[in-house]
């Protein structure tokens, strides 16, 4: 079974864009009736913070909606050097940089963003705490996941096995706990609703985690075809 975690796996998926902006549907395509990201930038803009670091950026779109609803200073960091080319192409002041040994002084941001990115970091207590470090006393920090039960009819369809995701709606708040003061969970829940074989084939294909199953997808599928979306956004405070 693929480790989320594994930073060879992790180097590989994200050395270019395709797979993500395939997998990225999952939570904000056309088929998902409702784009899980909002809530998460909702959560941004309630802060209203003047200085905001965006962890694991990817290739920049939601840090620019950020600094467009907040009008805040944005910068951002990610591991690959091609999601921090495209995230500069949208004029992000972006930055190669792991979140486990984050190159910014304690306490300069009011707002750290995390999105569907934790569960990839290798020693997540030291991310959380290299997160915690940067932001002032009273800082904020938005985090998105999933739920372990996300596209479950997906995983049964391929026979991939459950979710294995170590920062997931069901214990995200046991990690951020040692490190924030205040603790609050939105969920999002909805559907991905696939039109065809072709689009099911594409989407298991881009999956890291079920994407070795993907001899398993029956010729035969009813359709549409319906998962279960199950999203999270926490939001953490650090102690004043």
């Amino acid at each position: 079974m693929s480790r989320l975690d594994d930073p060879a796996l992790v180097a590989s998926e994200y050395a270019d864009e395709s797979r993500l902006r395939r997998r990225a549907a999952g939570y904000a395509g056309a088929g998902t009736r409702e784009d899980a990201r909002i809530p998460l930038v909702d959560a941004v803009v309630a802060a209203a913070p003047r200085r905001v670091l965006e962890v694991g950026c990817g290739w920049g779109e939601l840090a620019e909606w950020i600094a467009r609803e907040t009008g805040a200073e944005v910068v951002a960091v990610d591991l690959s050097p091609r999601m921090v080319e495209l995230a500069r192409e949208r004029g992000i002041d972006a930055t190669v940089a792991d979140v486990q040994a984050l190159p910014f002084a304690d306490g300069k941001f009011d707002l750290v963003v995390a999105a569907w990115m934790l569960y990839h970091v290798p020693d997540l207590d030291r991310g959380l705490a290299e997160i915690a470090r940067v932001l002032r006393p009273g800082g904020t920090f938005v985090a998105s996941t999933n739920s372990r039960l996300h596209l479950h009819e997906l995983r049964e369809l391929v026979g991939s096995g459950p979710s294995t995701l170590k920062f997931s709606r069901e214990d995200g708040e046991e990690h951020l706990r040692p490190h924030f003061a205040s603790v609050d969970r939105i969920d999002v829940d909805g559907v991905l609703e696939l039109t065809d074989r072709e689009g099911v084939e594409d989407y298991v294909s881009a999956s890291i985690s079920m994407s070795p199953f993907i001899a398993n997808l029956p010729q035969h599928i009813d359709l549409p075809f319906v998962a279960r979306r199950g999203s999270s956004v926490f939001v953490a405070r650090k102690s004043s």
